[in-house]
């Protein structure tokens, strides 16, 4: 399917949730999720009741088994016939598992899946095929003290320390109250497996033995609230009595956890979530809940749940002086949409959620009249020895995206790149290199 093609038939689909009628299984449930908590706990449900309402089911409403972080959502035909959807939340790669001995139809995922769980999972197909990666919401890790706690920002490279257990005290930040506290999801989170991968990985170190883990992300947010030494990483919609600090990663700006900066994925600490669905799965019920998840109805949803949309919209960006002159311009007469096409690793080729987000952003062009030299492309790159090839790439990056705006009827007012100039993240990592690599949207 060349891109276009998924761009027209993924618009088309999003914007109008197919109103059929699903099948009603006589036994047993209609859709197994397991895996990640961070989905499960709250959005999870909550996509799967707007899917039900859209079904047309009555008596919708959540059953608790006695299983902890396990719901069940429940709804009911006219005609009596009761329909039940199962969530199990214990934690991202618990959901790979379930999806490989087949007690699930769908894995819920707050992280990429790994590549030894594709290779486990080659069986199903190719979990990392644009239909089968499916990103739902952009989440925020968010750094959590007490409120009392005057801290008010902290760099990746601290964080990395602080939760090696390498800084044992507030003082050695600079601030007061003796003896840190660490908090941490378990092992089975996809929230610790990104924490671990962005934070602790990527500078050779491991999480202290002498931190308190947890299941439950409410759990943890609330014994950080309630210790004035405490110091934990949660999803954005957990932070809740706690105090959520600004971070910055290699010379990119303190940046607090805000909804713009999460969606844009500038913020150091955000996150994809996933649904991963098997390319040969037969079970409608999946593919709906998928579709539905997409769809305005399904991000509106996300964005009540405390998580941030891929809907997009339109901001005004300030200028300041650490930005380029051109930069700066082009923030002083256009408004920049809250999106960034990023790219496969290693390659060209946009990413899944790139491929996603151009059917967005034509909607959002096209409803807003912007087709005639309305729209700007900035590019950015890594570092390279030669600040003229970062110069170019970033450029060649913009003109890739420039190329499907194209052939979807826009016309393009400009293209420009500006190299390794106003990085993201450290360029030390892959990661932070991946993410520098990306090109933003701009409308005048």
């Amino acid at each position: 399917m060349t891109l276009r093609v998924l761009c027209i038939f993924l618009l088309s689909a999003w914007l109008t949730v197919s109103a059929a009628v699903l099948p009603i299984p006589e036994n047993g449930p209609a859709l197994r999720i397991q895996g990640s908590n961070t989905i499960g706990a709250e959005l999870g449900p909550a996509l799967i009741e707007g899917l039900l309402q859209e079904q047309g089911l009555l008596k919708i409403h959540r059953e608790t088994p006695d299983s902890a972080n396990e719901q069940r959502i429940v709804g009911q035909t006219a005609q009596g016939q009761r329909v039940v959807i199962e969530v199990a939340a214990h934690g991202s790669s618990t959901g790979f598992t379930a999806l490989k001995n087949a007690n699930a139809d769908l894995a819920a995922a707050s992280r990429e899946i790994k590549d030894s769980e594709l290779l486990a999972l080659q069986t199903l197909g190719d979990l990392k095929s644009p239909t089968a990666e499916q990103v739902i919401a952009i989440d925020g890790l968010a750094i959590i003290l007490n409120p009392a706690n005057p801290l008010q920002q902290l760099s990746t490279e601290q964080l990395a320390r602080i939760f090696a257990g390498e800084v044992k005290t507030w003082e050695d930040l600079g601030g007061r109250g003796g003896a840190i506290h660490l908090y941490a999801r378990d092992d089975q989170s996809g929230t610790y497996d990104t924490f671990k991968e962005l934070v602790l990985n990527a500078r050779g170190k491991h999480l202290s033995s002498a931190a308190k883990r947890f299941e439950s992300s409410e759990q943890l947010s609330d014994a950080v609230s309630a210790d004035p030494q405490g110091i934990g990483f949660i999803g954005l919609p957990y932070v809740r009595q706690a105090k959520a600090v600004a971070i910055a990663d290699g010379a990119s700006q303190p940046m607090l956890p805000l909804s713009t900066l999460i969606a844009t994925e500038d913020y150091p600490l955000s996150r994809r979530l996933f649904f991963y669905l098997p390319p040969d799965s037969q079970n409608p019920w999946a593919q709906a809940l998928v579709m539905f998840a997409q769809s305005q109805q399904g991000q509106a949803i996300v964005a009540a749940s405390g998580f941030v949309s891929q809907t997009v919209h339109a901001m005004s960006v300030t200028p300041n002086a650490l930005m380029p002159e051109g930069y700066q311009s082009l923030s002083r007469h256009a408004q920049r949409l809250t999106v960034n096409f990023r790219f496969a690793e290693g390659s060209a080729k946009l990413d899944n959620k790139a491929r996603q987000d151009l059917a967005r952003v034509l909607d959002y062009i096209k409803r807003h009249g912007k087709t005639d030299r309305a729209v700007t492309l900035v590019g950015f790159g890594d570092v390279k020895d030669d600040p003229a090839r970062a110069d170019l790439l970033s450029k060649l990056r913009a003109m890739a995206v420039r190329r499907e705006l194209v052939r979807n009827g826009v016309v393009m007012r400009e293209v420009r790149g500006f190299g390794a100039q106003m990085p993201v993240a450290a360029n030390s990592a892959d990661e932070g290199r991946i993410k520098n690599r990306r090109v933003e949207v701009w409308v005048y």
